[in-house]
């Protein structure tokens, strides 16, 4: 869930309050850390100490469902709007990373990931070196090691069949959100 959501919400406690930002993220092999970085700018990440707990919020598909869509309804029309969804929570502690090597790995990493759909990625490469040791002098790196993940799948499991497949068809033919949640249920367009 987390690799398809590709970005979430990491939220910390603070001393003047919960405080969150939004990150693309690269989840490793056996799942026991997410790396990311952010801005040195971002006020967000200056009174980490390594250990700091955070709360990483993922959402892989979301779509308000109509009980419109429900056949079910002309029978029982004892129905309500609701929301379908597919969701991670990953708590963790984190690391910040301010070596060079550790954040242009994680940069490279960050972007191999999520160019390798195009046929001809871009590469981190592909720009001018100095400007991107620029660039990297400009990030910090951020180092998740979980603790828990919970994932959760609200995907219309408690309507009947012919009303979760209604669900899924109207869903499909809608928005790109929608269409999400569709493949979610099993829809294979």
């Amino acid at each position: 869930m987390v690799r398809e959501a590709g970005a979430g919400s990491l939220v910390r406690q603070t001393s003047s309050g919960l405080a969150s930002v939004f990150v693309p993220v690269i989840v490793s092999e056996d799942r026991r850390t997410i790396c990311t970085h952010v801005a040195k700018a971002n006020p967000w990440w200056r009174s980490i100490e390594d250990g700091t707990e955070v709360l990483a919020l993922f959402v892989s598909a979301s779509a308000y469902i109509t009980p419109l869509w429900y056949p079910s309804r002309h029978e029982d029309p004892s129905v309500v709007p609701t929301w379908n969804y597919v969701a991670a929570e990953v708590h963790g502690t984190l690391r910040v990373h301010e070596e060079p090597e550790w954040k242009r790995a994680q940069v490279e990493s960050l972007t191999n990931h999520f160019e390798e759909r195009f046929a001809d990625p871009w590469r981190v490469n592909d720009a001018p070196d100095d400007y991107i040791v620029t660039m990297l002098k400009a990030i910090v790196g951020l180092e998740i090691t979980v603790t828990s993940i919970e994932g959760k799948a609200k995907l219309s499991q408690n309507r009947s069949e012919e009303d979760a497949a209604s669900v899924r068809d109207n869903l499909a033919a809608g928005s790109f959100a929608d269409r999400s949640v569709a493949r979610a249920m099993g829809h294979e367009k």
